[in-house]
């Protein structure tokens, strides 16, 4: 997989697969965003040692280049399966669990970002992934983090569960399903909810809904919830 794109300025990128030999341009690449985000939160950084689990086969990993200098990457993960798999979160039957393959990480350096970047690589990632042995994408998005969520909605991930994960962090648990279309729902059957109140979107995805998008009125950021 090597790929030629060009940004918005015109300048030449090239998008190949990630290995092992590239392990510590990721890590810069990765503490240099570290360092350039004003809400650490946001991130979860991996460690040297995850990102060698998704580089040994564990996953894939794709990363764009601008003068052989890496300045994106973006991850899937095929995860352990344990009582902190977000296939439990989803509610998928446990049965399913070995399906789901993790929306890793995702990092842009500061001075390419504004060039769809993300998004780009996460449509390159989608169609590598082998269907006849993973199902489902699931990823954690945290509340407020307005980009990183409208990217998953980009990829046709759906909000499915509002909790706490990683000791602390309060996260979205969102999902796609490769096999299957969007659902379509009764517009009418539609509520809105300020993101900022947890509790009552945790009741709305406790009920069935689904949160199926994000709006942005009188200076607040919403929820979109249908079913």
């Amino acid at each position: 997989m090597k790929q030629q794109y060009f940004l918005k300025n015109g300048s030449e990128i090239i998008i190949e697969q990630l290995t092992a030999n590239q392990l510590e341009d990721i890590l810069i690449l990765q503490q240099k965003v570290i360092e350039s985000l004003s809400t650490n939160s946001f991130l979860q950084p991996l460690t040297e040692q995850e990102f060698n689990y998704i580089l040994s086969g564990k996953g894939l990993m794709v990363g764009a280049f601008y003068k052989e200098q890496l300045i994106a990457f973006r991850a899937l993960l095929e995860p352990e399966v344990d009582e902190e798999h977000l296939g439990k979160d989803a509610g998928l039957p446990e049965g399913e669990w070995p399906l789901v393959l993790y929306s890793e990480i995702s990092n842009v350096d500061p001075d390419f970002q504004g060039n769809g970047l993300q998004v780009l690589l996460g449509k390159l990632l989608l169609k590598e992934v082998d269907q006849q042995r993973f199902r489902y994408i699931c990823t954690t998005v945290a509340p407020f983090n307005i980009a990183s969520l409208k990217d998953k909605f980009a990829h046709g991930m759906q909000m499915v569960a509002l909790k706490v994960k990683y000791g602390d962090l309060l996260r979205y648990v969102m999902m796609k399903d490769l096999t299957s279309p969007l659902k379509e729902y009764d517009a009418l059957e539609c509520h809105y909810v300020l993101m900022g109140n947890t509790e009552e979107q945790q009741r709305y995805f406790k009920d069935g809904w689904i949160g199926i998008g994000i709006d942005k009125t009188a200076d607040q950021w919403v929820v979109r919830f249908e079913r």
